[in-house]
């Protein structure tokens, strides 16, 4: 029988920094919640706001696998691997800190607010040395699209973990199954982007998410237009 999890979108901790908004599913900085520290592997998933012109400077990180999902506008990264860039929405982002790697994000407008998901995973390897990489998507309707996997393949990318992250966007009326890859070590967490659709029987709308583990696959009825990200990952990280 499958075990599952939700997390409702007025549930979360937020922060207020005027310039930063920060919505956090999981326990992250000033907000601490003991039951919601983590599911598996997967540690942190904010959902952030910056104003124009404004951003997170130098800052470091270790040990720690961070992607970086642009929904609207475009964010700058640079980091101390010599890597630099700009992404927007269609693009994704990871930085396996490893070892050790300070970098830093900013909006790269200086008129428009750039609003992006930062999602840390915790890697099955420490002290690897730091990389870094990014890449475009399209995603058309009615489409899954895998955009991490264990091994990248042209078209992915790879995390130093059991991990996978799908982008998905279905019009209202469609139903899909979707297997689980490794259905004996991981769960899948699903975060809704916008839209409204049903999980396992569980109705969900726009930043709710769902959690589900024990089981080999997840059954989806879409009610509105809906965009999803879905990540597999371990269960028994701590």
């Amino acid at each position: 029988m499958a075990k599952h999890i939700i997390h409702k979108a007025d549930t979360r901790g937020y922060a207020d920094h005027g310039w930063l908004k920060s919505y956090h599913t999981f326990s992250f900085a000033g907000y601490f919640n003991p039951e919601r520290v983590h599911f598996g592997a997967l540690r942190v998933l904010n959902d952030d706001y910056v104003a124009a012109g404004r951003g997170f400077g130098e800052h470091p990180h270790e040990n720690m696998e961070i992607v970086s999902i642009p929904l609207e506008g475009k964010l700058s990264h640079r980091d101390s691997t010599g890597s630099a860039g700009v992404i927007q929405k269609g693009e994704i982002q990871f930085m396996s800190a490893g070892t050790g790697v300070t970098h830093s994000e900013m909006n790269d407008s200086q008129t428009e607010a750039v609003k992006f998901l930062q999602i840390w995973i915790i890697p099955n390897k420490i002290n690897i040395t730091p990389r870094y990489g990014q890449m475009e998507y399209q995603l058309k309707d009615n489409e899954l699209k895998t955009l991490i996997q264990p091994t990248a393949t042209e078209g992915t990318l790879r995390l130093q973990q059991d991990a996978w992250f799908k982008m998905a966007k279905f019009n209202a009326g469609e139903e899909i199954s979707v297997n689980i890859e490794n259905p004996d070590t991981n769960g899948m967490y699903i975060f809704i982007l916008n839209g409204s659709l049903e999980i396992n029987g569980n109705q969900l709308t726009t930043r709710d998410a769902i959690g589900i583990w024990e089981t080999d696959k997840v059954q989806i009825k879409i009610n509105q237009n809906s965009e999803f990200l879905m990540i597999e990952v371990p269960m028994n990280s701590n």
